[in-house]
């Protein structure tokens, strides 16, 4: 059974950074596309970052220079960096998996999400 578990969201003030962690079990995060996707109030879900099991990562334009997409295969976890952050990063955030042998992953379609982690930035 493939489980995703995130955590490290929070409150933080504009200009702030948090780290966010998906854990990973019944799936090896390098045999996957694994992805973050975020969804705000009153908007679509958007995919936010992506890494390849080639390790060749996707972002969207919005959070280009700010946030970061890496991995850790010992602890078979994934992780957002977002520094810089902005009024509106404020949404729900999950990671996805879709076992795959792609080069790249953007566009990708998660078979298995995780719960959510919300993220709330606000002065």
């Amino acid at each position: 059974q493939v489980q995703l578990v995130e955590s490290g969201g929070g409150s933080v003030q504009p200009g702030g950074s948090l780290t966010l962690s998906c854990k990973v079990s019944g799936l090896t995060i390098n045999n996957a596309c694994m992805g973050w996707f975020r969804q705000g109030p009153g908007k679509e879900r958007e995919e936010v970052a992506t890494i390849a099991p080639t390790g060749v990562t996707t972002w969207t334009d919005s959070v280009k220079g700010r946030f970061t997409i890496s991995r850790a295969s010992a602890k078979n976890t994934l992780y957002l960096i977002m520094h810089y952050l902005k009024l509106e990063d404020t949404a729900m955030y999950y990671c996805a998996a879709k076992v795959s042998d792609s080069y790249k992953c953007a566009g990708m379609v998660g078979d298995y999400w995780g719960q959510g982690t919300q993220v709330t930035v606000s002065s």
